[in-house]
This record gives structure tokens, C-alpha cells and sequence, in this order.
């Protein structure tokens, strides 16, 4: 078992895929943000009992490739031109 001393920000690296971030904490109270892939487990005290508590657990979601960004960006400039066009449109008709 290794124990180390941490400050504020600074992490540890456990293979090449999960970093354990110290994010701050007083006394006996330490708070730390855990990064690893979906699927290595992580169990905190004990085990989840109830696997309905594990649906709700955060997953960040993959990057979206700049295609998708730039596809987006057109539908939302579309849209935004279209509702533009029929704002003018009823403007026009009053």
C-alpha cells in the first residue's frame, strides 16, 4: 500500500488510463474526483447493493468531430434563418 501526501489540484496517475485528482477537503474530510474508462468499477466503503443506483453514475460523453460541430452549426444557422424569414414574413403581411 502506498500513502501519500497531496495539495490542492495535484494528482496521481494509476496505469495510463485513470488519474485521482486531491480537489481540496479539511481535517479527516478529503474530497477527490476519480477519472478512469466505464469500464473499470469503483466502489467507495462497499459495494453498491442496489445495481438501479449504478444507472445514474456519469459518464462524460466522446467528442464530437469537428464534421458533426460544423453540421450542427448549419442546422442551427438554418433554423435561425428560417424563423428570421417568417418573422419578416408576418411583418410584412400586417
Amino acid at each position: 500500500m502506498l500513502k501519500i501526501s497531496l495539495k490542492q489540484g495535484q494528482y496521481v496517475n494509476i496505469g495510463d488510463n485513470i488519474r485521482v485528482v486531491y480537489v481540496g477537503g479539511t481535517g479527516n474530510h478529503g474530497r477527490l474526483m476519480i477519472d478512469a474508462p466505464k469500464d473499470v468499477r469503483i466502489a467507495r466503503s462497499t459495494v453498491e447493493q442496489n445495481p438501479e443506483r449504478r444507472k445514474d453514475t456519469y459518464y462524460p460523453e466522446p467528442a464530437i468531430s469537428k464534421e458533426a460541430q460544423d453540421e450542427i452549426k448549419k442546422i442551427l444557422w438554418n433554423e435561425r434563418m428560417k424563423a428570421e424569414t417568417k418573422k419578416d414574413a408576418e411583418r410584412m403581411s400586417r
